[in-house]
């Protein structure tokens, strides 16, 4: 009989901000793991384990405040642990390996210590909440090695863990000196859940060559245990983002940033960072300009860039050499009362970004490489009748056959297919969002978590 859950995640599910009267208030945060397993969380009760990236002097809390129904256990991190297991071996190892950015990736000792310790510190903390029959789900790439660790102390809990980017080739995922380490900690899980069937076939593929694991269509079968490896993408939201976009407030604010523009809109949102492809989508934009100028003057890319790791030395030349081809572009192709790219660099609430998806014409989610892209779903879900540009390279693409497929290396393409974008007739763009939000439909955010965990209920 399960008497509750342990989510374990590097980021955490509330963040605390300072009222103008100095109190502590906990605000749920943005993403599709908040939405999805909080309120789980709140109907089994339970611990959610993270990182207390701000005002870590705050140990634990009851969540929600409001009405309590679980704990958030935050650990303190060092600024070493810091610098050295989340900028270090996540973000400068794993995440640039993950995604074929091989050229990006430091793999450094020091780093790796620091991503042992830290993944054993939130291992430890799961131990101390257990109770005999909690389920145990770790998720993404920070904590790879959290499962072994658990299943060490707790040989007989059920434990899940999901790796929520991409899963590259073995041949790639080879390049990481401590691939075994890597593969054997996620392995001390029952069920392993990516987002697509190539990442669960390259995972296989890695384990039968790096550990000599016997892999099956169900699984790995690895020091005398089976783990389930399952692909199961996540969902979003889809009614409360239709009915947001439908009400009048963000209708109203949609007019505006059309009237505004006074051309047909395209929209690029995307966290900066180099896999997104963001560079390349301009660029492709360029050539388009020069390939078709009657459409000066006609239409407007407003580009979102939410800022992301600016600590990174590589973050930060991104920014510069996305502003330099804003400016670049601007200037070469400007014309009086008309600017060819409207460039915002922050994060937008759920209610901009979603009048921003309702007032756009094409939406561009061109990312060289993506472990899902929720962007996608979520404008699908938001847009009366826009038409959507997808990656390849997305790991959406395979649930978005609708979408128009591009490849964001080939600019010329991309130009091309965007044309076809904002040619399309209303009656086929309509008919592709039907489609594609119907989709979605049967596979949003909540029955995503409740399936998963009824899986590993069931180990």
């Amino acid at each position: 009989m399960t008497l509750g859950l342990i989510v374990i995640s590097n980021r955490e599910p509330y963040a605390p901000r300072k009222s103008e009267s100095g109190d502590i208030q906990w605000v749920p945060s943005i993403g599709g793991l908040t939405a999805a397993l909080d309120p789980a969380l709140q109907h089994a009760g339970g611990t959610w384990i993270a990182w207390g990236e701000e005002h870590p002097h705050i140990g634990s809390v009851e969540l929600p405040t409001e009405r309590p129904r679980y704990r958030l256990e935050r650990l303190k991190l060092s600024e070493a642990e810091v610098r050295d297991f989340y900028y270090g071996f996540s973000n400068r190892a794993l995440w640039p390996m993950s995604h074929y950015f091989i050229g990006r990736a430091r793999y450094l000792r020091s780093s790796w210590s620091a991503y042992q310790a830290v993944n054993r510190r939130f291992a430890q903390a799961a131990v101390q909440r257990y109770q005999e029959g909690d389920l145990i789900w770790v998720h993404d790439y920070q904590l790879a090695l959290v499962p072994k660790m658990i299943r060490e102390a707790l040989p007989n809990a059920r434990i899940g863990f999901f790796w929520h980017i991409p899963w590259p080739s073995s041949e790639v995922f080879r390049t990481l000196p401590w691939d075994r380490e890597v593969l054997e900690g996620m392995l001390g899980a029952d069920l392993i859940g990516m987002h697509t069937e190539d990442y669960v076939r390259h995972f296989r593929s890695g384990c039968a060559i790096a550990l000599g694991a016997e892999t099956t269509p169900q699984g790995v079968r690895h020091a005398g245990r089976l783990s389930r490896v399952v692909s199961r993408p996540i969902g979003i939201e889809t009614e409360v983002f239709e009915s947001i976009a439908s009400s009048p407030e963000v209708e109203a604010a949609s007019e505006r940033i059309r009237q505004g523009l006074q051309t047909m809109m395209l929209l690029g949102v995307d966290r900066l960072d180099y896999t997104k492809g963001i560079p390349e989508r301009l660029e492709a934009f360029d050539a388009f300009l020069d390939a078709y100028p009657d459409f000066k003057r006609q239409v407007t890319m407003v580009q979102v860039a939410v800022p992301s790791r600016e600590r990174v030395e590589s973050y930060r030349q991104l920014r510069v050499q996305v502003e330099g081809l804003v400016g670049r572009i601007n200037g070469k192709h400007a014309e009086s009362g008309w600017s060819p790219i409207h460039y915002i660099y922050r994060g937008l609430s759920r209610e901009e970004l979603i009048a921003h998806y309702r007032a756009a014409d094409v939406m561009l989610v061109t990312p060289l490489r993506d472990g899902l892209n929720l962007v996608a779903k979520e404008f699908v879900a938001s847009s009366r009748d826009g038409a959507l540009i997808l990656s390849k390279f997305a790991g959406a693409s395979s649930e978005m056959p609708e979408a128009i497929h591009v490849n964001p290396y080939d600019h010329d393409g991309l130009a091309q297919q965007l044309m076809q974008a904002m040619r399309m007739p209303l009656d086929e763009k309509k008919a592709r969002l039907h489609q594609l939000r119907s989709r979605l439909k049967q596979s949003n955010l909540r029955a995503w978590s409740e399936n998963f965990l009824s899986e590993l209920a069931a180990t």
